[in-house]
């Protein structure tokens, strides 16, 4: 992929990480201390459980590698920033779908390259995996979550009537530059696309619907009301397509891998009607 290609990316995730943080407070993050168990339990789900099901849907789908490779860094990616907006169409908790989307992001600085290792270790060729880019995994998702999620709090922070203004604006953009991100890839990869769609297809279906089956459940079976294990589920199946496309893009240089991103885009937000329909008929 040529430079603008990747310079655009980098922007995309970026102005979509700050989007994050100008409607994120500390209060966001007192809550999670205040009242842990629904936020440590959707982070359980999102950070240990959905790699572990990618793992097992990998075994069984038995994909090339780099679908595997695909699967595992979008299952090891944080939730995406849409959760929010999902919740809120669901009448789910808004409050706790804020944390855990601020909170994951976080944490998976440290996870994704440990996942991304594992991934190249197992289902690359052994020069491949020697070559697995850690630090520069690192260098990435600090330039692109770190340092914008905290400018947009802190322009929250010191402006909060301005960071209003933006919230909207900034997720209008997000979506739009997620939509010319997948277009660009179905455009670039149709080939390889079209060849492996239907394994691809059958794999990111069964992801997304069992990760919000368990998350939900879990949920409930521990307690949760009805709006918290909806939230818990939206975050489970909504993933951060556009850091999966950037990481596999630009970090890795292997824009193959991005094909399971984007199919998986398109397929989260056509679940997502499934929490939103039942969200809005228990509310009624």
């Amino acid at each position: 992929m040529d430079s603008s290609a990747s310079i655009f990316l980098a922007v995309a995730i970026m102005i979509i990480m700050m989007g994050m943080g100008l409607s994120l407070t500390l209060a966001d993050f007192r809550r999670v201390v205040q009242n842990p168990k629904p936020v440590l339990l959707g982070l359980t789900n999102q950070i240990i459980l959905l790699p572990l099901v990618s793992l097992g849907l990998i075994y069984l789908f038995q994909p090339p590698p780099f679908i595997a490779v695909g699967v595992i860094l979008l299952a090891a990616c944080p939730g995406g920033t849409s959760s929010n907006l999902v919740t809120l169409l669901a009448k789910g908790d808004l409050a706790l779908s804020v944390s855990m989307t601020a909170v994951n992001s976080i944490i998976t600085i440290v996870t994704i390259p440990f996942w991304v290792g594992y991934a190249y270790s197992t289902h690359l060729d052994e020069s491949a995996a020697m070559g697995s880019p850690t630090v520069d995994i690192l260098k990435t998702l600090f330039v692109v979550l770190a340092i914008p999620l905290a400018i947009g709090m802190f322009v929250k922070n010191r402006s909060p009537r301005f960071a209003e203004k933006m919230e909207r604006p900034v997720r209008i953009a997000s979506s739009l530059f997620l939509t010319i991100v997948i277009l660009g890839l179905v455009a670039r990869e149709f080939d390889l696309l079209r060849l492996y769609l239907p394994q691809t297809l059958g794999i990111v279906l069964a992801l997304n619907a069992i990760t919000m089956g368990i998350g939900y459940v879990l949920s409930k079976s521990l307690g949760l009301s009805f709006k918290q294990a909806m939230t818990i589920a939206i975050e489970s199946g909504i993933q951060n397509g556009t850091l999966t496309i950037s990481l596999a893009v630009i970090t890795l240089n292997q824009p193959d891998f991005a094909i399971v991103a984007a199919i998986y885009s398109l397929v989260m937000y056509a679940m997502s009607s499934i929490p939103i329909y039942f969200g809005i008929k228990h509310q009624s």
